[in-house]
């Protein structure tokens, strides 16, 4: 494959933001699905990642609402399309 393979332009992940990135790439494949689409992602997959990740409280908090944030605008994307 190509960079001419993908539509648009390539998007450039902050390091500041690559942890929140990261995670939500693992997660591509966990939405909840109902019978008009995606609904959210499966928080128990979600929570169990985020144990492993042996963070502290606030870090716990701050990635779980960036993840919030991208579940949000994705299913905006997601609902667009249709």
């Amino acid at each position: 494959m190509s960079p001419e393979d993908f539509a648009g332009e390539p998007v450039e992940v902050w390091p500041e933001n690559w942890p929140t990135f990261s995670l939500f790439c693992d997660l591509q494949t966990q939405w909840r699905v109902g019978a008009g689409g995606p609904v959210g992602l499966d928080y128990n997959t979600l929570f169990h990642k985020m144990d492993r990740m042996q963070l502290g409280p606030d870090e716990y908090d701050h990635l779980e609402s960036d993840i919030r944030t991208m579940e949000h605008e994705a299913l905006a994307v997601m609902a667009e399309a249709d």
